[in-house]
């Protein structure tokens, strides 16, 4: 397959945990992936892994707070692939501060990287979706966003009250319809995706999952056909509600 007959895919935060192990995946399938990551030499090495394992596979330095290297990176990606097949918004923190010990400072940094980082990056990158034939767009979300969830206390999720964190799923969850919207009428398909707990830095190694676990359904919604859904909130159970 040549350089030009591949799906070009763009995961943030991809030299790491689910974003990289989605990388390989993808790669795998024959995708070019690049890595968006804030530290351009961890980016390289974590490309060099998966080169050794043939797959086409990218460093791009793509810090989603800084719009700056966001600017930079839909430029260089407009002048050497000239579109963006899939992109998967998986940069993200994990602050689990309760109510009473979370400050405006953390609620603030959590929806700086969950929600503004992915509306920045899916913003300049728009122009390069639209480009492909068949744009898969995956935000990468928790069912600890789903507002029905915590209002029910037969839920699992009603106990985990982490504002920041949850909060912050719920704004992207948003993110995710309004996305969809905008594209209605192209082939393209844009969901949130809860990947289930998986045990990473993330995570600081806490999971039911493994990477590979959770990055299949991943994969799974970034290579949907024409007939998959598009504005959903889904994890391997089904339909998550909102």
């Amino acid at each position: 397959m040549t350089v030009q007959m591949r799906k070009v895919a763009l995961i943030t935060g991809g030299n790491r945990g689910l974003g990289f192990e989605t990388a390989r995946q993808l790669g795998s399938l024959g995708y070019t992936v690049l890595l968006g990551a804030r530290n351009k030499e961890q980016g390289e090495e974590a490309a060099a892994k998966l080169q050794a394992q043939e797959i086409n596979a990218h460093c791009i330095e793509l810090d989603v707070t800084d719009q700056a290297t966001i600017d930079a990176a839909a430029q260089k990606i407009s002048m050497e692939y000239g579109k963006l097949d899939v992109l998967i918004n998986n940069a993200g923190i994990g602050d689990i501060h309760k109510f009473t010990d979370l400050s405006v400072v953390d609620l603030k940094r959590s929806f700086d990287t969950n929600f503004f980082g992915a509306f920045s990056v899916s913003q300049a990158m728009l122009p390069l979706i639209e480009k492909s034939d068949a744009p898969r767009i995956v935000n990468i979300s928790s069912s600890i966003g789903s507002i029905t969830l915590h209002s029910d206390p037969a839920s699992g999720v009603y106990p985990l009250k982490a504002l920041a964190y949850s909060s912050s799923k719920t704004a992207l969850n948003q993110l995710t319809t309004h996305l969809a919207f905008t594209l209605k009428g192209t082939p393209a398909k844009v969901n949130s995706i809860c990947p289930g707990f998986v045990a990473t830095d993330f995570n600081n190694g806490y999971g039911d999952l493994t990477p590979e676990q959770g990055s299949r359904i991943i994969v799974r919604y970034a290579t949907l056909t024409e007939e998959g859904p598009t504005g959903g909130y889904f994890n391997e159970q089904g339909v998550i509600p909102w």
